[in-house]
């Protein structure tokens, strides 16, 4: 089975919201929600690879942190290994290569349809935030 090695961004603001972007129509996935981010070109390190992958579809800088997390999941087709980093940016994002962008407090992130991939890690920041 084809395996994909990709970086994901994990971009909150100062209410603690997280940015997740929404898929364009014509790519494999369509219209689901997920973690700004995607494949690590040949010759490219993770960082490397989100910086570009978050100018491009996003039209902003970012400064990339440490890793926050490192997701494998399994679909029918192919795998994915997921490497999960803090990141930040300093000017508001951009639809460029996205169909849209949201803001989203872990409460609502049932009110998204989220990439199976993506899920794992939208439970660990629904339970951080949950008191004691």
């Amino acid at each position: 089975m084809d395996r994909k090695l990709v970086v994901a961004a994990l971009i909150k603001n100062i209410d603690g919201a997280v940015l997740l972007t929404q898929r364009l129509p014509e790519k494999p996935m369509p219209l689901f929600w997920e973690f700004p981010g995607g494949k690590i070109e040949p010759g490219e390190s993770p960082q490397v690879a989100l910086i570009r992958e978050i100018q491009e579809e996003l039209g902003v800088s970012c400064q990339v942190g440490p890793i926050y997390d490192v997701v494998f999941y399994s679909y029918e087709l192919f795998d994915v290994l997921m490497l999960v980093y803090h990141c930040q940016i300093k000017e508001a994002p951009q639809k460029i290569e996205v169909a849209d962008i949201a803001w989203v407090l872990p409460k609502d992130f049932s009110h998204y349809n989220i990439l199976p991939a993506d899920r794992p890690l939208l439970a660990r920041l629904d339970l951080e935030r949950e008191p004691g």
